[in-house]
């Protein structure tokens, strides 16, 4: 699941369709994409996992930035060119050791709608990561019972399972939900693993010096874990195995990713296909670079002093160092 952990530009139209797990919050038209795209008109959707914008003249012109990505999200008020006020979205990332700088602005001044579902689905996104993210040693068993998350429902527990991690082992609780798979010892309820199935690589059973073993793997994006289980008796174990692979199996086919927020405005919009087909186009190496110096953030410098373009006859702010205003008209499409 790429879709919360990356920031990309012009995207094949593919990879704007909402995945598996993934429901459209919000959806705002007349969006503009100011750092980027001034003056373009464009559309400007909300998910649980991130947040896009694409032209609507020009589709492959478009965003997808994940939500993982995000350092800050503010809204400030801005003034205009009629003279009036209107309320732009600032948002600041970090991918790949890079930060990038975004910011929206709501061309249609008869809309009274703000972006106040950006910042609550972050929050929702940042306080349900226990559905997503391998966990340890976390506050997740009370009274040695294991506390359920909304939505999740418990399928197996096993007591008298060995977490062999160490070289001596470990016995506990094993917990099978629709969710999640949990271990915890017996000694110490504090030593424990949760493992979402959303990062879980591989399910095995293979022998050890312990004996046929359950070996879990997690995705190499999680950690790549391998978490191995003794259970006994053998036919348990191998009853367990092939309860796994259904779970993990029916999980991926409806992911639960407990990032859940009520849209205040209106009725939720239908999980609609968020763009039309389009002809898919691909930039190159150099158009790609143009894209990311456009939206790299300058970390908080001030506003550069404009200056006088003859070749236009208008006063603009001086491009960044490395840029000329030749590589950034090179961002807009063109009309054959």
């Amino acid at each position: 699941m790429w879709q919360d952990n990356q920031v990309k530009f012009d995207v094949p139209i593919s990879q704007m369709e909402l995945r598996l797990g993934e429901n459209l919050i919000d959806k705002l038209e007349m969006v503009e994409d100011t750092k980027g795209n001034p003056g373009e008109r464009g559309r400007f959707l909300i998910t649980n996992l991130r947040i896009m914008w694409h032209s609507i003249a020009y589709p492959r012109v478009n965003l997808s930035i994940g939500l993982n990505t995000f350092l800050t999200v503010t809204t400030k008020i801005v003034n205009t060119v009629s003279g009036g006020t209107i309320q732009a979205l600032y948002i600041l990332t970090s991918y790949r050791n890079c930060r990038y700088e975004f910011i929206f602005n709501n061309l249609d001044t008869r809309c009274s709608r703000h972006y106040t579902s950006v910042m609550g689905v972050h929050r929702a996104y940042n306080s349900s990561k226990i559905y997503r993210e391998i966990k340890l040693r976390v506050g997740i068993i009370h009274d040695r019972q294991l506390t359920l998350l909304p939505h999740e429902t418990v399928h197996e527990t096993l007591p008298g399972v060995w977490n062999l991690s160490t070289e001596q082992g470990n016995v506990g609780n094993f917990i099978v939900t629709n969710i999640r798979i949990v271990w915890y010892a017996d000694m110490n309820q504090q030593f424990n693993v949760s493992l979402p199935f959303l990062t879980v690589a591989t399910i095995n059973v293979r022998s050890s010096k312990f004996g046929p073993t359950l070996v879990i793997t997690s995705t190499e994006t999680s950690g790549s874990y391998i978490l191995g289980f003794r259970v006994d008796p053998l036919d348990k174990l191998y009853s367990l195995h092939k309860e796994l692979i259904s779970l993990n199996a029916a999980y991926h086919k409806s992911p639960i990713l407990g990032i859940e927020y009520t849209f205040e405005h209106q009725s939720t919009p239908q999980p609609e296909a968020v763009t039309e087909n389009f002809p898919e186009t691909e930039l190159s190496e150099d158009g790609l670079s143009n894209v990311f110096n456009v939206y790299l953030s300058e970390g908080g410098a001030t506003q550069r002093k404009p200056i006088l373009i003859n070749s236009l006859g208008l006063a603009a702010e001086e491009p960044r160092e490395g840029n000329t205003l030749e590589m950034l008209w090179e961002l807009l499409p063109t009309t054959k």
